[in-house]
């Protein structure tokens, strides 16, 4: 059998292959995702899903004239490597390598940069109707949305738009009834009662009740008839929608019966599929300590509930889901709805804790303000995957949340420095406290062993100082402060530097402050966040205040986004790793 794949270096050669031989190139597409992936890691089972798609869209779309947009970019490998980009996949989410994620700035093929989700039909119904203001009207527009992201509420704005504009906009529904974790509620339950009842489809129809021209559900894998279906597509006018179903992990058995597993897998062996397991670490990962803590709290407090929008299993709040299954609710990609939610049952006397991301907490910020701190309802807020996330590079990476809740009235603001902080806040939030709480922590493992320590409450605003110096005062905020004990520790001025733990953005330890200011004529923070407005800037804030004239340094994230790659090639690029600060210690003797 000849070797189609090696012979395509870019869409033209693709579309010089017949369609009888489009199934074999299938075959080596999976392949070869399956070999770089087994090495390299990053994110697998989506991509599997959607090479017959992938391989359709291109084939038969004038694309990059025509645009297609990707929700998420979960879906893009196949497209990446279709487009010109084959020979340096290896390099994918790899420090200076191609992206994770479909970027504008990489590839003229990637119409729109997409790292969260349900964002593809309002960009390309934005890019459709600025086609038809232009006069381009048989230019083609397709979004390309899985059932899990199409249920959150910016793609249902934008569905409730489209239906009633003339935009040349068609919308793919990848439908295989899982994101990261298993999609939830009634349009899942909806889609499913599709696939099986062809009256439904037919008639009774969600999609078509919007004006759209719905066709399917047609099989994902079957080239032929996702060709045909494509093909007659192209030439009808107006919004339109096709149902497509497809297997995530298609062409690899693993991948296929565990689909959470193998979205993002980890290093595989490419032919059994098996995971190649990394050493065990001693020490616990902090979505681990917040999920068994978690646990342990809810035992004691019936008025705990669980809240995440879609990230049960990243966040480890599925723990509490196994425990007390009717007390934690996974409400989809709907993050907006999870605040608002969560303001709900505080206004009842339960006690949410909210579980997401950094980044994507972003999504719901006017609820945070309106719907939580407005009200001064006590939701906690567990703010998983702060500061640099590493290989899922800038739209993942959690460095602006000091920044954007910091101006937020009576919002507590805390970041634990190790796994026992986080315990021991966790504990403290549910005793009885009259604010919002945010609580900040990062991806991966912490640094201490036995951390199941029994619990202490934390003085709300209390500062703890780690290290005492004679010159120099070193203000560090969370995680961070393990990098500057290195980094003292690598200092030739160390027996100068006094190293304070600040762990409360907010409200400062305003007494600790004063003597430090009084103290030190030299003060360092160091955030691993936004310098703009974030922990330094309210140092800053707090010394202009009071007057004060000390030397300051800040160090943090530079006003940039920062691009993927490990954190510790990230850090060192930044002048946040160890040797990095002790460097600039040094320099201030």
């Amino acid at each position: 059998m000849k070797d189609l794949l090696n012979n395509i270096s870019n869409v033209l050669d693709l579309r010089k292959l017949n369609q009888e031989q489009l199934p074999q190139l299938a075959k080596e597409l999976r392949a070869f995702i399956i070999d770089v992936v087994a090495t390299k890691e990053g994110h697998l089972g989506a991509s599997l899903g959607v090479v017959e798609l992938t391989i359709a869209l291109h084939y038969l779309f004038d694309t990059p004239k025509d645009l297609l947009v990707w929700d998420v970019g979960h879906q893009a490998y196949g497209h990446k490597i279709l487009t010109g980009r084959k020979d340096v996949f290896h390099t994918n989410r790899q420090f200076g390598g191609i992206a994770g994620f479909p970027s504008k700035e990489e590839s003229e093929f990637d119409a729109f940069g997409v790292g969260h989700s349900s964002t593809s039909i309002s960009a390309a119904l934005g890019m459709a109707i600025a086609s038809g203001l232009k006069g381009k009207t048989t230019k083609q527009h397709i979004a390309v949305i899985g059932d899990a992201s199409i249920a959150s509420g910016m793609a249902f704005e934008a569905l409730n738009h489209a239906g009633v504009s003339e935009a040349n906009l068609l919308i793919i529904l990848n439908d295989n009834a899982i994101g990261i974790d298993p999609s939830v509620g009634a349009l899942k339950e909806y889609l499913t009662k599709v696939k099986t009842d062809k009256k439904l489809a037919a008639q009774n129809n969600i999609i078509k009740a919007l004006n759209f021209d719905y066709s399917g559900p047609i099989d994902g894998h079957d080239l032929p008839k996702l060709l045909a279906e494509l093909a007659r597509l192209k030439n009808v006018k107006g919004p339109k929608f096709l149902h497509v179903i497809t297997t995530k992990g298609k062409g690899l058995l693993q991948a296929e019966e565990d689909q959470v597993t193998y979205h993002a897998p980890g290093k595989f062996d490419k032919v059994s599929g098996q995971r190649i397991l990394k050493e065990k670490s001693v020490y616990t990962k902090y979505q681990d300590v917040f999920g068994k803590t978690l646990v342990e709290l809810a035992a004691e407090n019936d008025k705990i509930v669980g809240i995440t929008p879609a990230m049960l299993t990243g966040s480890s709040l599925k723990l509490m889901l196994q425990k007390f299954p009717e007390r934690t609710f996974d409400v989809g990609i709907a993050e907006q709805h999870a605040v608002t939610l969560a303001a709900g049952m505080a206004t009842q006397g339960l006690l949410p804790f909210c579980a997401i991301y950094s980044t994507f907490l972003q999504r719901a910020y006017d609820q945070v303000i309106h719907d939580v701190a407005l009200q001064n309802l006590p939701v906690v807020f567990c703010i998983d995957r702060a500061g640099l996330v590493g290989e899922d590079g800038a739209t993942h990476h959690g460095v602006f949340d000091f920044s954007y809740l910091r101006c937020i009235p009576n919002l507590i603001i805390f970041a634990p420095s190790n796994e026992i902080e986080l315990r021991n806040i966790l504990y403290t939030a549910q005793l009885g406290l009259k604010n919002p709480i945010a609580i900040r922590y990062p991806r991966g493992t912490g640094s201490i062993v036995n951390w199941q320590q029994p619990f202490q409450k934390i003085q709300i605003g209390t500062a703890k100082q780690l290290k005492k110096g004679s010159e120099i005062a070193v203000l560090s905020i969370g995680t961070i402060a393990l990098n500057v004990e290195g980094a003292i520790a690598l200092a030739t001025n160390s027996e100068q530097i006094s190293h304070y733990d600040m762990r409360f953005v907010k409200p400062l330890d305003e007494q600790q402050l004063h003597t430090i200011f009084t103290t030190y004529k030299k003060i360092v923070t160091i955030e691993d966040a936004s310098v703009c407005g974030g922990f330094g800037s309210a140092i800053l804030e707090f010394a202009s205040k009071n007057k004060y004239q000390n030397n300051l340094t800040l160090l943090g994230i530079p006003d940039t986004f920062v691009a993927h790659g490990s954190i510790d090639n990230l850090q060192s690029k930044l002048g946040l790793d160890a040797k990095s600060i002790a460097n600039k210690l040094n320099l201030l003797s």
